[in-house]
Protein backbone atom coordinates (compact mmCIF):
# COMPACT_ATOMS: atom_id res chain seq x y z
CA UNK A 1 0.00 0.00 0.00
CA UNK A 2 1.74 3.05 -1.09
CA UNK A 3 1.81 6.28 1.03
CA UNK A 4 -0.61 8.55 -1.42
CA UNK A 5 -3.26 5.09 -0.61
CA UNK A 6 -2.96 5.21 3.07
CA UNK A 7 -3.39 9.25 2.91
CA UNK A 8 -6.43 8.72 1.03
CA UNK A 9 -7.53 5.57 3.58
CA UNK A 10 -6.90 8.23 6.61
CA UNK A 11 -8.52 11.57 4.55
CA UNK A 12 -11.55 9.20 3.81
CA UNK A 13 -11.74 7.82 7.59
CA UNK A 14 -11.79 11.47 8.81
CA UNK A 15 -15.05 11.92 7.20
CA UNK A 16 -17.12 8.68 7.44
CA UNK A 17 -15.31 7.19 10.30
CA UNK A 18 -14.40 3.96 8.81
CA UNK A 19 -10.85 2.97 8.08
CA UNK A 20 -10.19 0.13 6.06
CA UNK A 21 -6.89 -0.92 5.57
CA UNK A 22 -7.39 -5.01 4.77
CA UNK A 23 -5.62 -7.29 2.81
CA UNK A 24 -2.14 -5.00 2.42
CA UNK A 25 0.26 -7.78 4.29
CA UNK A 26 1.38 -5.07 6.31
CA UNK A 27 3.29 -6.15 9.45
CA UNK A 28 3.58 -2.64 10.89
CA UNK A 29 0.43 -0.56 12.01
CA UNK A 30 0.70 2.83 9.78
CA UNK A 31 2.04 5.41 12.12
CA UNK A 32 -1.26 7.91 11.26
CA UNK A 33 -3.15 5.45 13.85
CA UNK A 34 -1.40 7.02 16.36
CA UNK A 35 -2.22 10.69 15.95
CA UNK A 36 -6.11 9.95 14.44
CA UNK A 37 -9.07 11.73 15.71
CA UNK A 38 -11.38 9.64 17.71
CA UNK A 39 -13.53 9.94 14.93
CA UNK A 40 -13.69 5.64 13.83
CA UNK A 41 -16.40 3.20 14.11
CA UNK A 42 -15.45 0.78 12.09
CA UNK A 43 -11.95 -0.64 11.79
CA UNK A 44 -10.96 -3.30 9.18
CA UNK A 45 -7.25 -4.44 9.59
CA UNK A 46 -8.17 -7.85 7.92
CA UNK A 47 -5.70 -9.77 5.95
CA UNK A 48 -2.55 -8.23 6.95
CA UNK A 49 0.81 -9.42 8.84
CA UNK A 50 0.10 -7.96 11.89
CA UNK A 51 1.44 -10.09 15.41
CA UNK A 52 -0.24 -7.71 17.81
CA UNK A 53 -2.79 -5.00 17.81
CA UNK A 54 -1.42 -1.59 19.69
CA UNK A 55 -2.62 -0.50 22.75
CA UNK A 56 -3.48 2.95 20.92
CA UNK A 57 -6.52 1.57 19.64
CA UNK A 58 -8.33 1.96 23.02
CA UNK A 59 -8.72 5.75 22.17
CA UNK A 60 -10.81 4.66 19.53
CA UNK A 61 -13.58 4.29 22.12
CA UNK A 62 -16.76 5.09 19.47
CA UNK A 63 -15.27 1.51 17.50
CA UNK A 64 -18.66 -0.23 16.59
CA UNK A 65 -17.10 -2.67 14.36
CA UNK A 66 -13.42 -4.43 14.50
CA UNK A 67 -12.23 -6.84 11.87
CA UNK A 68 -8.88 -7.92 13.26
CA UNK A 69 -8.92 -11.20 10.90
CA UNK A 70 -6.33 -13.07 9.06
CA UNK A 71 -3.45 -11.55 10.68
CA UNK A 72 -0.52 -12.97 12.83
CA UNK A 73 -1.85 -12.72 16.19
CA UNK A 74 -1.13 -14.91 19.29
CA UNK A 75 -3.92 -12.58 21.79
CA UNK A 76 -5.95 -10.22 21.72
CA UNK A 77 -4.68 -6.73 24.00
CA UNK A 78 -6.80 -6.58 27.13
CA UNK A 79 -7.31 -2.61 26.31
CA UNK A 80 -10.13 -3.87 24.21
CA UNK A 81 -12.56 -4.10 27.04
CA UNK A 82 -12.28 -0.49 26.84
CA UNK A 83 -14.04 -0.27 23.40
CA UNK A 84 -17.40 -0.30 25.27
CA UNK A 85 -19.24 0.67 21.58
CA UNK A 86 -18.37 -2.26 20.21
CA UNK A 87 -21.24 -4.50 18.65
CA UNK A 88 -18.76 -7.16 16.70
CA UNK A 89 -15.75 -8.30 17.03
CA UNK A 90 -13.80 -10.51 14.18
CA UNK A 91 -11.04 -12.58 14.83
CA UNK A 92 -10.92 -15.64 12.82
CA UNK A 93 -8.09 -16.85 11.90
CA UNK A 94 -5.28 -16.03 13.89
CA UNK A 95 -2.95 -18.09 15.89
CA UNK A 96 -4.89 -16.51 19.27
CA UNK A 97 -4.48 -18.71 22.65
CA UNK A 98 -6.44 -17.10 25.22
CA UNK A 99 -9.35 -14.62 25.25
CA UNK A 100 -8.60 -11.39 27.22
CA UNK A 101 -11.47 -11.75 30.46
CA UNK A 102 -11.65 -7.54 29.63
CA UNK A 103 -13.92 -8.54 26.75
CA UNK A 104 -16.27 -9.23 29.03
CA UNK A 105 -17.01 -5.38 29.39
CA UNK A 106 -18.43 -4.93 26.38
CA UNK A 107 -21.91 -4.96 26.82
CA UNK A 108 -22.86 -3.99 23.48
CA UNK A 109 -21.14 -6.89 21.57
CA UNK A 110 -23.87 -8.98 19.37
CA UNK A 111 -21.70 -11.32 17.47
CA UNK A 112 -18.14 -12.76 18.01
CA UNK A 113 -16.14 -14.26 15.94
CA UNK A 114 -13.10 -16.54 17.05
CA UNK A 115 -13.16 -19.56 14.81
CA UNK A 116 -9.59 -20.65 13.19
CA UNK A 117 -7.16 -19.79 16.49
CA UNK A 118 -5.67 -21.59 19.27
CA UNK A 119 -8.32 -21.55 21.92
CA UNK A 120 -8.11 -24.41 24.54
CA UNK A 121 -10.49 -22.78 26.88
CA UNK A 122 -14.01 -21.86 26.61
CA UNK A 123 -14.10 -17.45 26.74
CA UNK A 124 -16.35 -17.83 30.16
CA UNK A 125 -16.28 -13.92 30.26
CA UNK A 126 -18.54 -13.67 27.14
CA UNK A 127 -21.32 -15.49 28.99
CA UNK A 128 -23.79 -12.91 30.73
CA UNK A 129 -23.33 -10.43 27.77
CA UNK A 130 -27.20 -9.88 27.21
CA UNK A 131 -26.87 -8.65 23.89
CA UNK A 132 -24.39 -11.43 22.27
CA UNK A 133 -26.25 -12.89 19.33
CA UNK A 134 -23.62 -15.36 17.80
CA UNK A 135 -20.65 -16.79 18.98
CA UNK A 136 -18.34 -18.81 16.47
CA UNK A 137 -15.43 -20.99 18.14
CA UNK A 138 -15.12 -23.29 15.48
CA UNK A 139 -11.34 -24.62 14.61
CA UNK A 140 -10.09 -24.14 17.96
CA UNK A 141 -8.55 -26.51 20.52
CA UNK A 142 -11.19 -26.62 23.41
CA UNK A 143 -11.80 -29.23 25.58
CA UNK A 144 -14.83 -28.82 27.85
CA UNK A 145 -17.69 -26.67 27.85
CA UNK A 146 -18.13 -25.69 31.38
CA UNK A 147 -20.79 -25.08 33.39
CA UNK A 148 -20.93 -21.29 33.34
CA UNK A 149 -22.54 -21.75 29.60
CA UNK A 150 -25.88 -21.75 31.40
CA UNK A 151 -25.53 -17.90 31.43
CA UNK A 152 -24.87 -17.20 27.98
CA UNK A 153 -27.50 -14.99 25.83
CA UNK A 154 -26.71 -16.38 22.66
CA UNK A 155 -29.03 -17.72 20.11
CA UNK A 156 -26.64 -19.38 17.95
CA UNK A 157 -22.78 -21.59 19.58
CA UNK A 158 -20.44 -23.02 16.74
CA UNK A 159 -18.08 -24.98 18.56
CA UNK A 160 -17.64 -27.06 15.39
CA UNK A 161 -13.63 -29.05 15.05
CA UNK A 162 -13.00 -28.37 18.33
CA UNK A 163 -11.26 -31.21 20.82
CA UNK A 164 -14.32 -31.13 23.59
CA UNK A 165 -15.28 -34.28 25.31
CA UNK A 166 -16.74 -32.65 28.29
CA UNK A 167 -20.47 -30.88 27.62
CA UNK A 168 -22.07 -29.52 30.49
CA UNK A 169 -25.76 -30.30 31.10
CA UNK A 170 -25.68 -26.68 32.87
CA UNK A 171 -26.23 -25.93 29.05
CA UNK A 172 -29.99 -26.48 29.02
CA UNK A 173 -30.33 -23.91 30.85
CA UNK A 174 -28.82 -21.43 28.75
CA UNK A 175 -32.01 -18.88 28.10
CA UNK A 176 -32.13 -18.03 24.45
CA UNK A 177 -29.77 -20.77 22.87
CA UNK A 178 -31.59 -22.22 19.45
CA UNK A 179 -28.69 -23.68 17.22
CA UNK A 180 -25.77 -25.40 18.78
CA UNK A 181 -23.47 -26.64 16.18
CA UNK A 182 -20.77 -29.22 17.94
CA UNK A 183 -19.72 -31.22 14.75
CA UNK A 184 -16.24 -33.27 14.72
CA UNK A 185 -15.40 -33.35 18.38
CA UNK A 186 -14.88 -36.04 20.80
CA UNK A 187 -18.36 -36.33 22.65
CA UNK A 188 -19.80 -39.67 23.83
CA UNK A 189 -23.61 -40.00 23.00
CA UNK A 190 -23.79 -39.92 26.95
CA UNK A 191 -23.21 -36.06 26.90
CA UNK A 192 -26.29 -35.21 25.64
CA UNK A 193 -28.44 -35.94 29.28
CA UNK A 194 -32.10 -36.19 28.86
CA UNK A 195 -32.21 -32.81 30.45
CA UNK A 196 -30.21 -30.93 27.20
CA UNK A 197 -32.81 -33.25 24.87
CA UNK A 198 -35.79 -32.39 26.83
CA UNK A 199 -35.57 -28.91 28.63
CA UNK A 200 -33.41 -26.71 26.33
CA UNK A 201 -35.11 -24.46 23.72
CA UNK A 202 -32.10 -26.19 21.42
CA UNK A 203 -33.61 -26.79 18.59
CA UNK A 204 -30.85 -27.43 15.73
CA UNK A 205 -28.34 -29.92 16.87
CA UNK A 206 -25.06 -30.67 14.76
CA UNK A 207 -23.79 -33.38 16.25
CA UNK A 208 -21.97 -35.69 13.36
CA UNK A 209 -18.43 -36.68 13.42
CA UNK A 210 -18.02 -37.13 17.26
CA UNK A 211 -17.67 -40.45 19.02
CA UNK A 212 -21.16 -42.21 17.96
CA UNK A 213 -23.59 -42.65 15.09
CA UNK A 214 -26.71 -41.78 14.17
CA UNK A 215 -29.25 -44.49 15.58
CA UNK A 216 -27.14 -43.90 18.99
CA UNK A 217 -28.10 -40.69 19.53
CA UNK A 218 -31.64 -41.16 17.91
CA UNK A 219 -32.12 -44.01 20.62
CA UNK A 220 -31.48 -41.27 23.55
CA UNK A 221 -34.12 -40.62 26.15
CA UNK A 222 -35.57 -36.95 25.36
CA UNK A 223 -34.55 -37.90 21.55
CA UNK A 224 -38.21 -37.45 20.20
CA UNK A 225 -39.06 -34.24 22.38
CA UNK A 226 -35.58 -32.44 20.29
CA UNK A 227 -37.39 -33.57 17.15
CA UNK A 228 -40.33 -31.85 18.36
CA UNK A 229 -38.57 -28.57 18.77
CA UNK A 230 -36.96 -29.17 14.94
CA UNK A 231 -40.22 -29.72 13.43
CA UNK A 232 -41.80 -26.77 14.80
CA UNK A 233 -39.18 -25.00 14.11
CA UNK A 234 -38.90 -26.41 10.41
CA UNK A 235 -42.78 -25.55 10.06
CA UNK A 236 -42.74 -21.93 10.51
CA UNK A 237 -39.80 -21.57 8.20
CA UNK A 238 -41.77 -23.30 5.17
Amino acid sequence: MGNNTVKQHFENAKKTGVLKISLQRLQDFPPQLRTFPNVLKTLDISGNRFTEIPKDIAKFTLIKHLNVSENRLTCLPDVLGDLVKMEVLLAMNNSITKVPRELGKLKNLKQVNLSCNQIDEFPVMLCGLNHLDVLDLSKNKITAVPAEVKNLQVTELNLNQNQISSLSEEIADTPRLKTLRIEENCLQVTAFTPRILKESKICNLSVEGNLFNSKQFADLDGYDDYMERYTAVRKKMF
